[in-house]
């Protein structure tokens, strides 16, 4: 049987040590000094660190064969129940998978997760392991977002080695650890949450969902920073990272995707947070654009952002005002303060718009953060729209990328972000003129096409004219 044995080793020159230390004595760096696990053999030699064979667990031991050799199974995907959550997955969970959830405390990981495991359980058995709360807390919030399951087990429980004895006697098709950070190996010294616990404790529930084609989700915090409460290893462990992020003020949940090897990287969810638990936002619009008035107002233009497969409506606001400072302020929520400051530029030059004794503050609607080039436009237009005081028309939505010479540039997936501005009620679209050729007809929207800056000023320019001869 194999001993397994732990050494303290510096992060920055290598240095082992038997014990831990404040300062290497082969480097003098100061905290440096990380447990790390080594397996040690009966022949005296000692395993890379992380690399020794389970010591909980059989490890599944593999052949080398040829590339042709191997059959590839088709991916049978689980839904989760929340198709929110399911899109982000790429369809549904994969035996076997590790997905790794991470996000604020309190940001509601533990209601999706337990959301999700309700439904699970409808197909299969489900075992949610809590180490930060007892089972009369994990059943009250059950009962209180109205959720029931005959196979949905729980465990309150921390140790790795309890867990896994009942994963193995219950035979689950899902298991939840709720959070990786409370779970301790037995065998390691260390707190629960240190680098080498996390790690460690990472790599037997990856053995553990390989080995029995059990799908894991692992709960995380992240830190202050935003950063994952750990080693970044654990990220390379897992098989998807999803992290769970809030906007508008808390009130809107969003899931992304960082890292996912059976679908897509480029998805987004969105959750509300109500007292019934975490509600599915299918209509984003309702909380990326403020209420949209009859009387139109200047400063306000609206576009649509693509986030992954999903098209969003989203409003761009400015307020240009004057000022006394020799030095202007420019400032931007939501968007790249870089980015903005190079789209000014451009309308100075090629719009003669004089900003140097303004102040210009940019934002969009919701609180929502992106960095799409699609609202290029609608942000000039925006801008252009208060400066001068002409308000923009209400039914107009806009599209493209401005570049630095002015010129307008066209944005992928734009049939799809204009049957979304069609779906919502917009009936005007002013979009990049070379790309008018290529939309389809029978869009729903009329399309009006601007080659540069210049071109999508003029166009409002003779509206704002024609609803001055038309006012009373």
């Amino acid at each position: 049987m194999a001993r397994l044995k732990t050494v303290y080793r510096c992060q920055e020159c290598g240095y082992a040590a038997p014990k831990w230390m404040g300062q290497c004595p082969d480097c003098s760096a100061w905290n440096t000094l990380i447990e790390e696990v080594v397996e040690s053999r009966p022949d005296g030699l000692a395993s890379a660190p992380g690399t020794g064979p389970a010591r909980m667990m059989t490890q599944f031991s593999s052949e080398v064969v040829a590339l042709s050799q191997v059959k590839a199974d088709s991916e049978r995907r689980r839904s989760c129940g929340l198709p929110e959550l399911d899109r982000l997955l790429g369809g549904g969970i994969v035996a076997g998978q590790v997905v790794l959830l991470a996000g604020a405390p309190g940001i509601g990981k533990s209601t999706l997760m337990l959301q999700a495991a309700a439904r699970l359980a409808a197909g299969g058995k489900v075992l949610y392991a809590s180490g930060e709360e007892s089972l009369k807390q994990v059943s009250s919030r059950a009962k209180r977002l109205g959720l029931s399951a005959e196979t949905l087990f729980l465990l309150s429980e921390t140790s790795l080695a309890k867990i896994a004895q009942h994963a193995e006697k219950l035979g689950p098709d899902v298991l939840v650890i709720d959070s990786i950070q409370t779970v301790y190996h037995p065998e390691l010294t260390s707190s629960p949450g240190s680098v080498a616990q996390v790690r460690e404790c990472a790599g037997e529930l990856l053995r553990l969902a390989k080995k029995s084609d059990t799908a894991v989700f692992l709960l995380g915090h992240v830190t202050k920073d935003g950063a994952l409460a750990g080693p970044k290893v654990l990220e390379h462990i897992v098989d998807t990272v999803l992290y769970f992020d809030s906007e508008r003020h808390d009130l809107l949940r969003v899931l992304r995707a960082h890292k996912n090897r059976f679908g897509p990287t480029d998805e987004t969810g969105l959750f509300e947070m109500a007292e019934t638990g975490l509600k599915e936002v299918r209509d984003a619009a309702s909380f990326f654009i403020a209420d949209r008035v009859e009387r139109p107002s200047a400063g306000r233009a609206v576009s649509v952002t693509l986030e992954g497969s999903r098209p969003m409506l989203v409003e761009t606001q400015s307020l240009v005002v004057s000022t006394r400072y020799p030095l202007p302020r420019r400032m931007a929520t939501g968007l790249d303060l870089n980015r903005v400051l190079v789209l000014l530029a451009a309308m100075e030059k090629h719009l003669r718009l004089r900003l140097e004794d303004k102040d210009v503050f940019v934002s969009l609607a919701g609180g929502v953060r992106l960095k799409d080039p699609a609202l290029d436009l609608a942000l000039c237009m925006a801008v252009l729209s208060c400066a001068k005081d002409a308000p923009l028309p209400a039914d107009w939505v806009m599209i493209g990328e401005v570049g630095l010479l002015g010129e307008i540039s066209r944005v992928p997936h734009l049939e799809s972000r204009l049957k979304e501005a069609a779906k919502a009620g917009f009936r005007k679209a002013l979009v990049p003129q070379r790309a008018l050729k290529d939309l389809p007809r029978g869009l729903g929207l009329e399309l009006q096409g601007a080659a540069d800056l210049s071109d999508a000023a003029s166009i409002f320019v003779e509206l704002d004219h024609k609803a001055k001869e038309l006012s009373p």
